[in-house]
Formats: C-alpha cells, structure tokens, sequence
C-alpha cells in the first residue's frame, strides 16, 4: 500500500491518509469543500461547493497516477438530498464514463459543509 499526499488538496484533518493506492486501484478519502492554501470552506451553494470538492478530488486523482475519466465507484454524501439536482449538474461534468455511485443525504458533515465525496478508481 502507498499512502497519497499533495499540498493541492486539504491536508487531512484527522488520523488518514488523502488516499491510497493498493494494487491498481487508489481509494480516495472523502473531499469536502475546503481550500487547501486558507484551510477554509469555500462556497456557499451546492454548485460552489461540489466544484471545490471536484477541484479537490481531481488533485488527489493525480497526486495517485490517474484521473475522474478512470473511476470505477463513487460514494456521495449530501446535507440535503433536495440539493441532488444541483449537484448532479456539477457531478456529472467530472465523471463522464459514468461511474457506479451511491448518494445519500446524511445528518451532518464536517464543518457543515454541503457535500462530501469519496472515490474509488483504476490507477
């Protein structure tokens, strides 16, 4: 296993790694919204904040040797699910070849941000 960091992407803020790579595949920890040069949440709506976590994801993507074009399964978590068309407008721009997905609305996430999302894909 090869543990995967970048300074382009929000240093983690507990006991993990940003991703790993374990064979072919690199297992991302979840992205939330967060710049990482002011360690601030950034944005205020679905579409700024699922764009800084894209932004955020594709650095860790590239930190592991691939790219969006070659994930295989996503795990999305969403404050509120009435916010699922909205983010699937920004989502759907990353993830073209249409990976396998599971969404789902949750209580709370991290600093209260709007949405988290992990990714598993082919390195």
């Amino acid at each position: 296993m090869k543990k995967i960091s970048t300074d382009k992407a929000p240093k983690a803020i507990g006991p993990y790694s940003q991703a790993i790579v374990c064979g072919d595949l690199v297992f991302t920890s979840g992205q939330i919204p967060i710049d990482p040069m002011t360690g601030e949440v950034v944005g205020a709506t679905i579409e700024e904040q699922t764009e800084r976590v894209m932004q955020n994801l594709g650095e860790v993507l590239k930190a592991s040797g691939t790219s969006f074009e070659n994930a295989v399964k996503t795990t999305c978590f969403l404050a509120d699910i009435s916010d699922f068309s909205a983010f699937n407008g920004v989502y759907a721009k990353y993830f073209t070849e249409k990976p396998a997905r599971s969404c789902v609305a949750v209580k709370d996430l991290p600093k209260g941000v709007k949405v988290e999302v992990e990714v598993i894909a082919k390195v």
